[in-house]
């Protein structure tokens, strides 16, 4: 099965700002992955081409970055994903900026049901506050808060929640 996932936001803000909190990721002052309420994001050395890592379950490797820009993570596991997920950093033509998650892959073996029946809400859920996150940072306020849906709650409480690790 392949799998397109893509989640964007636009921002009334510069792009060397929105790229400056991808840049951000897993350090110390991270101020877009929502690591409250989700495991967090970590890797085994600063955000760079072959730093290793993941949160919870997803492990993955930096195939590809360019500071403010883009960065591009190569799954590792679960079994079966075979594919990539990245954010990139773009000025919108009609103004501002738009940050963007792409997750593309091939979904076989136990992903075919576990992509649809678990990771893809829970995924669609975390995408959904990091981009909150993004947009209280960049604008001191969310006009459109994500709000989880009762399966994507369902799934944190069977799984312990998913709190912060």
């Amino acid at each position: 099965m392949d799998v397109y996932n893509l989640h964007e936001r636009r921002f009334p803000a510069e792009t060397e700002r929105v790229g400056a909190l991808v840049d951000g990721l897993s350090g110390a002052d991270d101020r877009l992955w929502p690591r409250d309420d989700w495991p967090g994001l970590r890797l085994d050395a600063p955000l760079a081409v072959g730093a290793s890592g993941g949160h919870g379950p997803v492990r993955y490797t930096v195939e590809e970055y360019v500071p403010g820009r883009r960065v591009r993570f190569r799954f590792r596991a679960p079994r079966g994903f075979d594919g990539f997920h990245e954010l990139t950093v773009r000025p919108d033509p009609s103004g501002g900026t738009v940050l963007r998650h792409l997750l593309a892959m091939h979904a076989g073996g136990p992903a075919l049901l576990t992509w649809p029946l678990v990771f893809r809400p829970l995924h669609d859920a975390l995408l959904e506050e990091a981009l909150d996150r993004a947009e209280h940072e960049l604008t001191g306020t969310v006009r459109a808060p994500a709000r989880r849906s009762a399966y994507t709650r369902l799934l944190r409480r069977l799984l312990g929640g998913l709190g912060r690790r």
